[in-house]
């Protein structure tokens, strides 16, 4: 009998994750029900991913967003709930720390069907961080805890989760799965350079999203002037997203250099790929700046990623504007070996997929 599995989807990186593990899924024949709950609803957030990166098309979208945490994540658990029992899966597939993740693993449970968690194991330690709670109860709940890495296998035994009711594995991360897979699409079909006029310039790729940053005056007036300081020697790079946009529109921060729009998987590959390096408060860009070999300096005051610290491959600043313009510098003269595997070997969507059909 064949397996049936319900994707809970709703934010762009879920949605790169789902692009592998999605064609692993067709592969083994395992039907998969596709949940977008419509968190990211902006075409360069979402409808963009979904063509470029062939995921297969939302078989439901519930159009959520917009609101309050609390107000979000019931509406979806209700509208979840619905589809779940109306789908009957076998699993239930949810990816990384959003609402969307938390929701759909909540509506799950309630029903008394088997998640999957995609990206479990990670910590921050910041409760103050919404994705830190949603990834710890996601966790809890879950039965089967798919860890991208050893630090987060460890995470979990730290935690108890040994004498929990689940099953954890080792799978390696799917983004590196996607960043092979979709490399070469990227050079051949992105022209983000050529229309930036980036061919010869030397330039800072950044994105700047999370609340921490964005809903602290303090701390946004920080980075941005950083940021303006930066832009006297370099080009910055930076995809705004829409909220972003609207509270540095609202606080009347000035900028010294031009934003963009927020871009697709493809553009943003070819952006890391040429650019000096990355600063960012992206969980996912940390990855996909080593994943295209290339430093990071991260806008937070802790990483789930730990492992790109302790190689050095990352640095956390936090929001200090001379820790973000010093770290600068020194990264222009960094050098280092970006060959060593910190994230499996491609295969992770494989080796989630294989596990859930065996399972």
């Amino acid at each position: 009998m064949s397996k049936k599995v319900v994707t809970i989807v709703g934010a762009r990186p879920q949605f790169i994750k789902a692009a592998a593990v999605s064609r692993e899924l067709k592969k083994a024949g395992i039907e998969e029900i596709i949940v977008h709950t419509g968190q990211h609803f902006d075409d360069n957030m979402s409808k963009i991913f979904f063509d470029e990166m062939e995921i297969p098309t939302p078989d439901y979208n519930l159009d959520i967003h917009s609101l309050s945490h609390g107000a979000m994540t019931g509406r979806m658990i209700e509208e979840i709930e619905k589809v779940l029992i109306k789908e009957s899966p076998d699993y239930l597939i949810v990816y990384g720390d959003t609402n969307s993740t938390l929701a759909g693993a909540i509506a799950a449970q309630k029903l008394q069907i088997p998640i999957a968690h995609i990206e479990a194991g990670l910590r921050s330690y910041n409760l103050k961080m919404p994705e830190e709670t949603n990834r710890i109860i996601t966790d809890r709940i879950s039965t089967l805890l798919f860890c991208p890495t050893y630090n987060a296998v460890e995470n979990l035994k730290k935690e108890g989760f040994e004498n929990f009711p689940c099953k954890i594995f080792r799978s390696g991360d799917v983004m590196q799965d996607v960043a092979l897979f979709y490399e070469g699409k990227a050079e051949q079909k992105s022209t983000i350079i050529k229309i930036l006029n980036l061919e010869n310039s030397k330039y800072i790729l950044c994105t700047i999203h999370r609340q921490e940053n964005t809903d602290d005056p303090i701390r946004l007036k920080n980075i941005i002037s950083a940021l303006n300081e930066l832009s006297e020697d370099f080009q910055i790079v930076l995809p705004l997203h829409p909220r972003t946009r609207e509270i540095i529109k609202k606080t009347s921060q000035h900028l010294n250099f031009k934003t963009i729009d927020p871009v697709g998987y493809f553009d943003m590959i070819q952006l890391i790929k040429n650019s000096e390096f990355v600063i960012t408060d992206s969980g996912g860009l940390q990855k996909e700046a080593f994943f295209f070999k290339k430093f990071c300096i991260t806008l937070r005051d802790e990483t789930e990623w730990i492992e790109l610290v302790n190689h050095e491959f990352n640095v956390v600043v936090g929001s200090d504007k001379d820790r973000i313009l010093s770290e600068a510098k020194k990264t222009l003269h960094k050098t280092a070996n970006f060959n060593i595997d910190l994230y499996g070997n491609g295969k992770a969507a494989e080796n989630i997929v294989k596990f859930i059909y065996r399972t």
